[in-house]
């Protein structure tokens, strides 16, 4: 397991994030965090599923791409499904199980992820569980501006500083707000600019047409120093597609895909199925069509180019009956992602869950059902937890109370994940503290405890343990308040990782020749 203990000073420096980690471990930083780490879960999945379960619902996914047939909107998606032999009547593609399965085989089981700096590079896959941030809410909200309001470069570029900042976010995803004050044709150059000098974590491209594609990836090569021949030799970066349900693929995310692969990128394909509006209200129905939706595209991407590192995601959740709003870290959530699990590992693929919640503000119902998604993805087996730091109101709003609340869980979820915490050699069995302390005794001035007391336990950076006298006395100040000033001080002490000038001019002078050039089309 990658840890910052295994590193150099100056890799250990690179980690933190610039000042901001360096103050940290310093202990004068905004908060004491946990150091940079990779965690691996080593609990048993929960399988609620039989493995006649498991059974029924591959085949019902099989049937699905067999005799009902999936959507591609994508021509050369369609010439390709041709060119493989499967059955093509319009836009409407069915293929053999067989053909399925032979392609599903050649996707690995593991990969990693290079970013622009290699102390940072993941591990995609087996027991390893990866954290990253919220993206594409258009909304923002914090306490100081009190509403909802449209996201702005400014306020995406302070939630790119806490991506960075965090040490238990390890990818910076899509864009954490999207900042609407800069055009579309060129807003992906702008972000994509501010992830890589702001960050050095490994980063996400959308698959929304070719320009937006190419241009990031031309952008995450320059920034690693890289040649075209480096670059497309192993993953430094990624795409996550959903599907648009029920049962179609849309032309620009497969298009996008297709590029990514044939240069040897991650690909992440999410179907975003909701049980009782764009799936069936039965959530083994919902699971069964977000399978087959998934498999579709990621036997596409194994045809061009078999062996390309892909993950399977899951976005199955439901609609309140009452309203049609979507529904988020509700029971049905947790059981479709614990199911999707052992589908996932039944076609040895690795997976990918979400961090979500439908709640408005961030309050008690934000943090209940974010950790009710957040554990399901622990439960599952999951290796990328997207959305798992900031998410609002189902999507829609981000913001940066709720991006440190959210990192006190994942902090709290990777302690849990610390083996020390089940070790059990003679030391920490600890007979002889036992016999010491005896039957009238305590435990915390004794040896025992002295030489552990100050890493034995796991310590908050938000929540506050005092009773309520106490907390009274220091100002009755709640949780998204405390969160809050920690995001303030994070920002007035965030400095940007390391970049060579020379890489840092030429990543500018390709944002300004592509804006020259007009960007990306738009549709307005």
């Amino acid at each position: 397991m990658a840890d910052a203990k295994d590193a150099t000073p100056d890799a250990r420096r690179r980690r933190g994030g610039g000042r901001a980690g360096n103050a940290a471990r310093r202990g004068t930083a905004a908060i004491e965090q946990m150091s940079w780490r990779l965690p691996i879960n080593q609990d048993r999945p929960i399988e609620p599923l039989t493995e006649d379960g498991v059974l029924a619902i591959h085949d019902g996914a099989m049937r699905i791409l067999e005799d009902i047939g999936i959507e591609f909107l994508n021509t050369e998606a369609i010439a390709l499904f041709k060119q493989a032999g499967c059955k093509v009547t319009g836009t409407n593609v069915r293929m053999s199980r067989d053909w399925v399965m032979e392609m599903i085989g050649h996707a690995p089981a593991s990969f990693t992820i290079t970013p622009r700096n290699p102390d940072r590079e993941l591990i995609i896959g087996g027991k390893h569980i990866l954290f990253g941030n919220v993206s594409s809410p258009p909304n923002y909200f914090d306490l100081e501006i009190g509403r909802k309001v449209p996201g702005t470069r400014e306020t995406c570029r302070n939630l790119l500083k806490l991506t960075q900042y965090f040490n238990c976010i390890h990818f910076a995803g899509g864009y954490p707000v999207e900042p609407v004050d800069i055009h579309a044709s060129v807003r992906h150059l702008d972000v994509l600019f501010d992830k890589l000098t702001l960050g050095d974590k490994v980063v996400h491209a959308y698959s929304l047409g070719k320009e937006r594609v190419e241009d990031v990836m031309e952008m995450v090569r320059i920034a690693g120093g890289l040649s075209h021949d480096d670059f497309d030799a192993k993953p430094r970066m990624y795409t996550n597609i959903n599907s648009t349900s029920p049962l179609k693929h849309d032309e620009p995310m497969i298009d996008g895909c297709l590029r990514l692969a044939r240069r040897g990128q991650a690909i992440v394909v999410t179907p975003f199925t909701l049980a009782g509006a764009m799936a069936p209200v039965t959530m083994a129905g919902a699971v069964t069509l977000s399978i087959a939706e998934a498999l579709s595209a990621i036997a596409l991407f194994q045809f061009v180019r078999p062996g390309i590192p892909c993950a399977i995601g899951t976005f199955t959740s439901n609609v309140d009956m009452k309203s049609g709003a979507p529904a988020f870290g509700t029971p049905e959530y947790m059981r479709a992602t614990q199911m999707t699990g052992q589908l996932a590992r039944f076609y040895g693929l690795p997976m990918r869950a979400s961090g979500v919640c439908a709640a408005n503000v961030p309050d008690g119902q934000a943090m209940w059902e974010t950790s009710n998604s957040l554990w399901s993805a622990v439960q599952s087996g999951t290796n990328i937890v997207y959305h798992a730091a900031g998410w609002l109101e189902g999507g829609l709003i981000a913001s940066p109370e709720k991006f440190v609340m959210d990192c006190e869980v994942l902090q709290m979820i990777q302690r849990y994940m610390e083996p020390e915490l089940w070790a059990t050699g003679p030391e920490d069995i600890a007979l002889d503290a036992i016999r010491e302390v005896g039957a009238s005794g305590h435990y915390f001035g004794i040896e025992h405890t002295q030489k552990r007391y100050e890493t034995a336990f796991y310590q908050p950076f938000v929540s506050d343990w005092r009773n309520f006298e106490a907390w009274e006395a220091a100002g009755s100040v709640w949780t998204p308040e405390r969160a809050h000033r920690v995001y303030k001080s994070i920002l007035e002490e965030f400095e940007e990782p390391p970049m060579e000038a020379g890489i840092r001019d030429e990543l500018s002078d390709f944002v300004a020749r592509r804006k020259s050039e007009g960007g990306a089309p738009t549709d307005f």
